[in-house]
């Protein structure tokens, strides 16, 4: 099989069928074989009926079913678990990527040989103040902390090979962050291509501005653990030494002045250094604690289950 498109999806019966016509018409006409699976990330509207019509005249069409609304990362993940595509395509199903985009961006994976390519929609159709200004400035610090140059990691169009996305665990809400992820586990061609956003048809858009509250502390997230996250201890027990060596040295300097220098001065407890060096070591090892704990969690951390599938079509 060519191509898997998948499609999270939250309340969007309005746009559906269109968005399938489209999708198909594109594969029809440039021969493709492909899947499009949609994950029904808890819709309370009527999206899981029209998915299942669609998956009845359209045998192509296959259909994920959460049972509460568990999150894009985790629609993204069960939709990537069930991939056969030799690329996989991420879009949103709002009509606001646009379709057209697929040839050129199963191309530039499966002749180009690019790992992953993000789309990036550089003129945009969303609010300015509460869409666009935090958008760059999310990306930017997405840029410098990562060191993945995208201009638009938020985008939901993408192309993935399919080892890609087999390979990544999306948890969380780490969708806003697959380029990160796919660099992290060693896939480094990663490439980007502009792609025409289009303005929103139908319903209102399902994020706020708290999104990009998340996508900040996601990003210290993700940052602690490309770095530290199979080795805790590195980070703490580093910190750890640095306080309990700062403590100890007050405490050494106390100790000294107490008896050789000062003999009949203050009592120790009564000078403010004996308190930092007091403190200073507590914390020092509590920072050795926690690492060990990190690492005791790492090693016995169980498998667990980040969302319940009601119902399956097609598969």
């Amino acid at each position: 099989m060519n191509i898997s498109v998948v499609i999270p999806l939250l309340n969007e019966e309005e746009s559906l069928n269109e968005l399938h016509d489209w999708v198909a018409k594109v594969m029809r006409s440039n021969h493709f074989s492909y899947e499009i699976i949609f994950i029904d990330d808890g819709s309370t509207d009527n999206s899981w009926k029209i998915i299942s019509e669609l998956s009845r005249k359209d045998t192509n069409v296959k259909g994920i079913r959460f049972l509460r609304n568990f999150g894009k990362s985790q629609a993204l993940h069960a939709g990537f678990e069930k991939a056969q595509g030799d690329v996989v395509i991420t879009m949103d199903a709002d009509l606001q990527d646009n379709p057209d985009e697929i040839p050129e961006l199963y191309k530039l994976i499966y002749s180009e040989g690019y790992d992953l390519i993000s789309g990036w929609k550089k003129k945009r159709y969303d609010a300015l103040l509460t869409k666009n200004l935090p958008s760059k400035l999310f990306n930017w610090a997405a840029r410098k902390t990562s060191g993945v140059k995208l201009h638009d990691f938020n985008c939901g169009l993408k192309s993935y090979r399919k080892a890609v996305v087999k390979n990544i665990d999306v948890n969380g809400e780490m969708h806003r962050y697959i380029p990160v992820l796919a660099k992290n586990a060693g896939f480094n061609k990663i490439g980007e291509k502009e792609v025409k956003h289009q303005a929103r048809k139908y319903g209102e858009t399902k994020f706020g501005i708290d999104r990009f509250i998340h996508g900040f502390l996601d990003l210290i997230t993700i940052w602690f653990l490309s770095r530290f996250g199979k080795r805790p201890m590195h980070l703490f027990g580093a910190l750890g030494v640095i306080m309990f060596i700062i403590g100890f040295g007050f405490a050494l300097y106390l100790g000294i002045d107490k008896l050789y220098i000062d003999k009949t001065g203050r009592l120790i407890t009564q000078r403010p250094q004996f308190y930092i060096a007091l403190v200073t070591m507590i914390i020092g090892t509590q920072f050795f604690v926690a690492g060990f704990l990190g690492e005791l969690i790492l090693r016995n951390r169980p498998d667990k289950r980040r969302y319940l599938i009601k119902d399956k079509l097609n598969f």
